[in-house]
């Protein structure tokens, strides 16, 4: 039987057609709320999913193709959820991308990108939803950070700047909303078998010559002591309790699910 602790409230959640994202999306969805799509794909698959989450949770769901690193089309974005569901409860931040190099090969333009989108359009849906958030008196707003708002790791200048950016803009909103019913928090996940980190698996596995699953092992063995992904399902559910009433004191967080990655 679906629960129905956050009927009535309408979700909007980056980067959510798949990985973290759609575990997050799923997750609250199965909570009662009405949720709104976002990221990139095919648009057949997506209305399809669209679909699928509507009448699997009895919920209202739109999509929008906001490019998250463009200011305009965010703003497009949170008029179409003000328009069409009433406006944003509960904001997750969640779109990323990612590029490798060394900070003297690191393309400008790719460090560009990830600062846009991985904290600069953070800031951007914030400021933009919590005005009706203040109205009400209630809101909730979830920034995915990463294991790597926390610790740094080689070759990922742009990604690891980025999300302990996301970490303190998450501390100040927080304490910017500290006396009123709006709560601001970071999830921190280790390695979550994505779509991005597939992508890492693969060029491991063949800068390597060694199988898939060897490459999954050795990428975990390196970060995380537990040797096992964390899942879109697991993320989904601390995202469910952080809008619960008994997280409603839990404020500034950035709290880490990343198999003992930071425990280090």
């Amino acid at each position: 039987m679906q629960s129905t602790t956050l009927k009535g409230k309408t979700a909007l959640i980056t980067g959510s057609t798949s990985g973290i994202g759609l575990g997050i999306a799923k997750a609250l969805a199965a909570q009662g709320a009405h949720i709104v799509f976002n990221g990139f794909g095919d648009a057949r698959e997506i209305a399809r999913l669209q679909a699928d989450v509507a009448r699997e949770y009895d919920v209202k769901t739109i999509y929008h193709n906001a490019d998250m690193s463009k200011p305009a089309e965010i703003e497009a974005m949170m008029r179409a959820a003000a328009d069409h569901l009433g406006g944003v409860d509960i904001l997750v931040n969640n779109a990323g991308i990612q590029h490798v190099a060394n900070v003297e090969d690191f393309p400008v333009e790719k460090w560009d990108a990830i600062i846009a989108i991985n904290l600069t359009s953070a800031f951007h849906t914030t400021r933009l939803a919590l005005p009706q958030m203040k109205t009400r008196n209630w809101g909730r707003i979830i920034n995915i950070a990463s294991a790597h708002g926390l610790v740094g790791s080689a070759q990922k200048s742009a990604y690891v700047a980025a999300k302990h950016g996301i970490v303190g803009f998450t501390k100040v909103t927080a304490l910017e909303t500290a006396q009123s019913g709006i709560t601001c928090n970071a999830i921190c996940p280790g390695w979550v078998l994505t779509p991005l980190v597939q992508k890492q698996v693969d060029a491991r596995a063949a800068q390597g010559g060694i199988s898939n699953e060897e490459a999954k092992k050795g990428l975990l063995a390196e970060k995380q002591p537990s040797g096992e992904f964390v899942t879109p399902e697991q993320l989904g559910a601390l995202a469910v309790f952080l809008c619960s009433a008994a997280a409603n004191q839990v404020r500034g967080a950035a709290w880490n699910m990343d198999g003992g990655w930071v425990a280090q």
